[in-house]
């Protein structure tokens, strides 16, 4: 596991990007595991300008997304489709094709779900998966819990990640109690992971994620076992990991 500490979330962007760069790079036809949330805003807008600049190609890169709200509609504004849409792929040369969002209005989750785990593995697996974490400590939707979900599947959402996510939403009442994620096994397959976290509010999740005991109770400290994982936090997140 390598930590790396930046000065603020603007550093944090461009050395997430040129991670993410590199691999494309380094091949063409690399695979990608895509979050959303606030924190890789920054780094899907500096990957937009190397596109822009010729710098990366998305035109062979395939993505597939970690999740999706239950019941939204992809082209509500709050749905997870429409975020990818409107910071990263509305302004890049990637095929539609080679876009993988789980359906959120699908009749049957169940079959979702194994769907997309079989299109995930039919891809050869994810080659670099970009992950945030949330202030009780899950990735993607993964909550704490008394155990780990292996494979994509349909979440309760923790109350305290409805009322992180409220800040998107009119209200409360309208944030979805309900995602579908991919599950930790899903992401612990991934060849590289990448995690960001900014922000103080971060600081605690990421020094227990990093030090702490592996517990589903802490769905994030399952990335020690991982072979290849990179963290870059900004001081603000990382300050206790500095003053260990």
């Amino acid at each position: 596991m390598e930590i790396i500490i930046v000065k603020d979330y603007k550093e944090l962007s461009k050395k997430a990007s040129n991670i993410i760069a590199s691999q494309m790079i380094l091949n063409p036809r690399s695979v990608l595991g895509l979050a959303t949330g606030s924190t890789p805003i920054g780094t899907y807008k500096e990957l937009v300008r190397m596109n822009k600049e010729d710098i990366i190609d998305f035109s062979n890169i395939m993505t597939f997304n970690l999740d999706e709200y239950h019941g939204l509609d992809k082209y509500n504004n709050q749905s997870y489709f429409y975020f990818m849409e409107n910071n990263l792929f509305s302004y890049v040369n990637i095929d539609s094709q080679n876009i993988n969002i789980p359906d959120g209005k699908a009749e049957n989750i169940d079959h979702e779900c194994k769907s997309y785990e079989e299109k995930i593995k039919n891809a050869g697996g994810i080659d670099l998966q970009l992950l945030g974490i949330g202030r009780n400590g899950h990735i993607g939707f993964n909550e704490p819990d008394v155990k780990f979900e292996a494979f994509t599947h349909l979440v309760e959402l923790d109350e305290d990640t409805i009322k992180a996510n409220s800040r998107f939403f009119d209200s409360i009442e309208d944030v979805p109690t309900k995602a579908i994620s991919m599950g930790i096994k899903t992401i612990m397959h991934s060849k590289k992971i990448l995690l960001l976290a900014s922000g103080e509010e971060k600081a605690k999740t990421v020094y227990d994620m990093v030090y702490g005991k592996i517990t589903p109770e802490l769905p994030a400290s399952v990335l020690q076992l991982h072979p290849d994982v990179t963290i870059i936090v900004d001081e603000a997140a990382g300050s206790m990991i500095k003053n260990y």
